[in-house]
């Protein structure tokens, strides 16, 4: 049986996720094709900082997101670092956006290089979910030269899931009548939404597959997970009732910057963060929101972070937030170097996302 119609005789949705392969390096690959086939990271350098993404060609010495990028290095001495362009990402990020919008405007970002879509009904009357899928990810090739992968299911869990089977440039379906057996198999950890403080607390208990999930009651769950018990044992079933948003809740909006060298005297500090309150201020102007919390975070050369806040009665126009961000900068003295700063505003005026697509961003200043 088809998943189509399986969906038909068991009146489920028809759910794909589409992801974008090594998004941020294969863009870089793409515009400049001398790095094309190379090991690449996107942010940092080989002295400092952290990598934001790394091309397959990287991936292969080890390397990943959010790896110190002097480790980068020592993996792979040959690697070529490459600042991040999120003017660019955020472009491509908008030619795919339009071609999910040609099939259905229920579309639910994650990320600038994923979302989930809800083809159940859809503006071209396909049945096909799978059908949909490689024409979508043919689309994408032919509009921006880049490789997306997708997983097709009946729920966000599995479509999440199977995205991931036949990385990179592959797509994978997870049938409705196959789904207990496949989710019995799947190493825990290969479960979406479990991390790894989850992965290694259920290791401890016995759990490290789907099989020996199910295995476990509601109470038992509940008892050692809290709230989250029943989100697993439903998982592990098949069963997950979220349905795709085309509109997510926003609660804060901000921009931060890691540096070069760190900052040693406040006046640097104020000058480095008036490029990081524009950003902010450019978000807040682009999404037609405001707030009434404004955030400074530092985080200092020993990683060491603390964050000072202020809040208002009414929502403050861009003057009075950058008054704010010094105020809090010179709140008290600064006992280290500081190695990042950020600028977020919270509490705004909304209660749903309204232009922005996707997660929050760094500024591209590395």
């Amino acid at each position: 049986m088809d998943l189509e119609n399986s969906i038909e005789q068991t009146k489920i949705r028809k759910i794909i996720h589409v992801d974008m392969n090594a998004f941020y390096a294969s863009v870089e690959q793409l515009d400049h094709p001398e790095w094309r086939g190379k090991p690449l990271v996107v942010g940092g350098n080989a002295a400092r900082g952290v990598v934001a993404a790394a091309s397959y060609e990287a991936r292969k010495y080890g390397i990943h997101s959010a790896m110190s990028s002097v480790l980068a290095s020592r993996k792979c001495p040959h690697l070529i670092f490459a600042k991040a362009r999120f003017d660019r990402y955020r472009e491509i990020s908008y030619q795919i956006r339009e071609i999910f919008y040609e099939y259905t405007d229920l579309v639910e970002p994650l990320s600038l290089d994923e979302a989930f879509l809800d083809v159940t009904e859809n503006k071209k009357d396909i049945k096909s979910a799978i059908l949909i899928a490689r024409q979508i990810r043919a689309k994408i090739k032919e509009a921006t030269g880049l490789n997306a992968s997708a997983g097709v299911s009946y729920n966000k869990f599995l479509a999440k899931i199977a995205s991931d089977l036949n990385k990179p440039n592959g797509q994978a379906v997870i049938l409705p009548e196959d789904a207990e057996e496949f989710l019995e198999k799947l190493p825990i950890g290969k479960f979406f939404g479990i991390g790894k403080v989850t992965t290694e607390k259920m290791q401890k208990l016995g759990i490290h597959n789907g099989k020996d999930l199910k295995d476990f009651s509601l109470q038992f769950l509940t008892k050692k997970f809290g709230k989250s018990g029943l989100h697993y044992y439903n998982i592990v079933r098949g069963i997950h009732l979220s349905e795709v948003q085309p509109h997510r809740t926003r609660k804060s909006l901000s921009a931060e910057n890691t540096f070069d060298r760190d900052l040693i005297t406040v006046q640097e500090m104020e000058e480095q963060l008036f490029p990081i309150f524009e950003e902010v201020i450019r978000r807040l102007e682009k999404s037609g929101v405001k707030g009434r919390t404004i955030t400074l975070k530092l985080k200092y050369s020993d990683f060491t972070q603390q964050t000072r806040s202020k809040t208002l009665e009414q929502y403050p126009e861009k003057e009075l937030i950058w008054e704010i961000a010094k105020e809090l900068l010179y709140q008290e003295e600064i006992p280290k170097a500081v190695r990042l700063l950020g600028l977020g505003v919270s509490n705004l005026n909304i209660t749903e996302e309204q232009t922005h697509f996707g997660e929050q961003l760094r500024i591209p200043f590395e």
